[in-house]
Formats: C-alpha cells, sequence, structure tokens
C-alpha cells in the first residue's frame, strides 16, 4: 500500500466542510485502498484533537447490506464519533436515505461512500443528497502519486527502458497497472469485461454489448479528438441519438472526459462540438494497440496528463473547456473559474520549442481578458515570452498547479 497523501488530504479538508464524502472514480482506481489507508486513529482537529475508529463495510456483501438497513438509525446511533466508510453503496436499496438520515442526524459520525458513477445515475438515489456532501472525484495517477510510488521495486524493475512518466503514459494510471513489471493488457481486456458487467448492467438498460464496447473502443483510438455522434452511428450500426446517450453513460460513470467550447457564442467560434478524452493512458494506448511509444505519441499523451491533473486539483471549482474557432484554430484547456470574469487559457506541449502562439493570439482577439500559459514537460523553470500583443508564460506543470491552487 502506498500513501496517497494528495488525495488524504482533499478528504480531510472535505470533513471541515460536511460530514459526508461522496468519493467517486472508475472501476480499480484504487477507491478502496484509499479509504482503507485512513488512520485507525484518523486525527480531526475540529475541536482540538480527535481520535476516531475507523470501519469498512463493502456493502456488495449481503451481511453489510442487511446489517445496514434492517434498522439505520440504530445503525448510525452505535457509531458516533467514528469514520464509516460505505464501498459500493449503490448496492444498499435506498442508499440515499441511508447518507440522509447520517447528514441530518448524526454529524458527528464521518462518513466515506464510495462508487463508480454520479449520484444521478443510479435509479435507487432519489435523493441527491444538494448541500449535505461534498463529491471527490478519484483520477488516475497524478504527478503527486507517481513521487510516492516512484521507490517501488516493480517501477525500478520496469522503468529501464521508460522514464517514470512514460511509464504512467504507456500502462496507465491505475495504480495496479502502473505498478506492473509488464505491460498489463490482460488487465486491460479484463476491466473493459468487468465495466460493462458490473457497472452499466447495474445502473443503464442498455442491451447492445458489442455496439457500446465498439463505440468506446472507437472513441478511445480518437481519444482527444472533436465528438461528432454521426460519425461512430454507421461502425456501431445504432443511431446518432443511441451514440450520444452512450456517451452520457461513458461521462456519467468518470470513463471519458467531455469538454465543452468555450465560446460568447460569437460567429467565429464553435459553439456546441465537445472534445472527449479517455480516462487513462493506458487503456487508450492499448486500445489503439501501442505496445510501445514513439517521440510523436507524447504530446498527445502529455495533453492528456495535465487534463488529468487539471481535474484531480480543481475538482468541481471550476469549469475546464476547450477553444476552437471555424479555422480550426484551437486552444487546448480553458479555464473559468467560478465568479471570475477573465478565463485563462493554456496550452501544452511535449517540448517548449514547439510552441506557436497563433493559435491563443487568435482566441485573445475574441477574449482578451485573462492569463496565457504553455506547460511543457522540459521546463524546468518558469519564463515569460511577449508576443506581438501578446504575454505568455512558460511553466512546469508543477508550478503552474500551485500557482492555480494558491
Amino acid at each position: 500500500m502506498f500513501p496517497r497523501e494528495f488525495w488524504i488530504t482533499k478528504i480531510q479538508e472535505a470533513w471541515r466542510l460536511r460530514s459526508i464524502i461522496w468519493l467517486v472514480g472508475v472501476r480499480r482506481i484504487g477507491k478502496t485502498t484509499l479509504v482503507k489507508s485512513l488512520s485507525e486513529d484518523h486525527k480531526n482537529t475540529e475541536n482540538g484533537v480527535e481520535h476516531r475508529s475507523l470501519l469498512y463495510y463493502d456493502c456488495e456483501l449481503k451481511r453489510n447490506r442487511d446489517l445496514i438497513e434492517s434498522d439505520v438509525e440504530k445503525f448510525w446511533e452505535e457509531k458516533e464519533n467514528q469514520i464509516i466508510i460505505l464501498d459500493e453503496i449503490h448496492r444498499l436499496e435506498n442508499p440515499s436515505e441511508v447518507l440522509k438520515i447520517a447528514a441530518d442526524h448524526y454529524p458527528k459520525v464521518k462518513v466515506i461512500a464510495t462508487g463508480s458513477s454520479t449520484l444521478a445515475a443510479s435509479k435507487k438515489f432519489k435523493d441527491t443528497l444538494s448541500g449535505r456532501k461534498i463529491v471527490i472525484e478519484l483520477r488516475p495517477l497524478i504527478e503527486a502519486d507517481l513521487h510516492a510510488f516512484a521507490h517501488n521495486k516493480n517501477l525500478k524493475k520496469s522503468t529501464k527502458t521508460h522514464t517514470l512518466l512514460e511509464k504512467r503514459f504507456l500502462y496507465g494510471g491505475m495504480p495496479e497497472n502502473y505498478l506492473s513489471d509488464e505491460l498489463p493488457e490482460y488487465t486491460f481486456e479484463e476491466w473493459i469485461d468487468s465495466y460493462w458487467s458490473k457497472d452499466i448492467q447495474e445502473l443503464y438498460e442498455l442491451r447492445s454489448k458489442f455496439a457500446f464496447q465498439k463505440f468506446m473502443e472507437l472513441l478511445f483510438t480518437q481519444s482527444g479528438g472533436i465528438f461528432e455522434a454521426s460519425k461512430f452511428a454507421t461502425d456501431c450500426k445504432v443511431s446518432s441519438p443511441t451514440i450520444s446517450n452512450f456517451l452520457h453513460v461513458l461521462e456519467e460513470t468518470f470513463v471519458i472526459d467531455v469538454l465543452r467550447p468555450y465560446h460568447k457564442r460569437k460567429n467565429s467560434e464553435i459553439v456546441s462540438a465537445p472534445k472527449v478524452y479517455a480516462f487513462d493512458t493506458g487503456l487508450a494506448c492499448y486500445l489503439k494497440g501501442w505496445s510501445s511509444l514513439r517521440n510523436e505519441d507524447l504530446g498527445i499523451l502529455w495533453e492528456h496528463f495535465v487534463l488529468n491533473e487539471l481535474k484531480a486539483q480543481l475538482q468541481n471549482n471550476a469549469d475546464i473547456l476547450y477553444w476552437r474557432n471555424k479555422k480550426k484554430q484551437e486552444v487546448d484547456f480553458i479555464i473559468k473559474k467560478k465568479r471570475s470574469q477573465t478565463v485563462t487559457a493554456i496550452e501544452t506541449k511535449w517540448q517548449a520549442k514547439n510552441f506557436n502562439p497563433d493559435n491563443i493570439q487568435a482566441f485573445r482577439e475574441l477574449h482578451p481578458e485573462g492569463e496565457n500559459f504553455l506547460i511543457a514537460n522540459d521546463i524546468q523553470e518558469s519564463y515569460t515570452k511577449n508576443y506581438t500583443n501578446l504575454k505568455v508564460k512558460f511553466i512546469s506543470l508543477k508550478e503552474f498547479i500551485s500557482q492555480i491552487t494558491q
């Protein structure tokens, strides 16, 4: 077990605001391992230092479901001043009621409920617990996780031909896969089958396994591209509305990141077509048929890694969008923080020398207010370059994250 201190800190900060945490993320992303890693003597400093015991309940087990649901109030009465983990909570008959009672009547109990989808995805959640919970999305391994895992013996064995970051690209960000000393091709295939049988079949009424998995495969092979439903309908042998529904399901179960276009309805701007990114670079590489990486592959994979970091750090505190005009000029990411009148423009490059300012210049002609950044892997110390009517800060990912999260 490797400490994921970034995520433990996220949980502790969330508990200062709410007693209920909804921890979401795809299957095998490490939710169970993370919550079990919370100390048995967890220290809560709201009222001095208070020691809490940690109790774990796997809701896939019938005996745990019966224990909780037979008398919900009695269950919570006996848990005062404790940390309760309800893993795979969607398996309960009425999970929202269980959490609502805890939040409203037993606020001294700290609860983490885990699941592989949004609350709205499950018909069992009749109440989305608005105002009673904080949602944390556990992402594939971020930069802080790579440092925590860096001394593992398997990593040392399998990084003779890869840097740690390149291994993260090819093996992906699911902890088990990243720690493997061989390319986990069998595990990728097993994950796809498990995702269909345990997530999709339990939460949605989808009938065509072939069409759904074919769509996901095609979507992952063009990950990072513009999405058009009609282009997938023929290959998957379903209608365009069905493809749009498939996209919605993938987004609700966190298997894709959908970025909407930033615009102010200028005639020259794209206003509707989203960009779609696979949640995991390893799975995307596997579905592309890549067993090794070429230099030309590193740029798009770096773009995925930067997006994953932004999603992990910002959570729901800002909108991450992209921008594109009808001349096909594009800015990778636009960050719009809530209640802010300015937007941040971000371009990503594996190497800083490949940056061209034309796209950000085109964007700033329409939206002049805000900062501009290039995030590149080979930047050690930040610096600023001035172009015609444009200032761009060249910065490392680590420094950029430090700046936007202050």
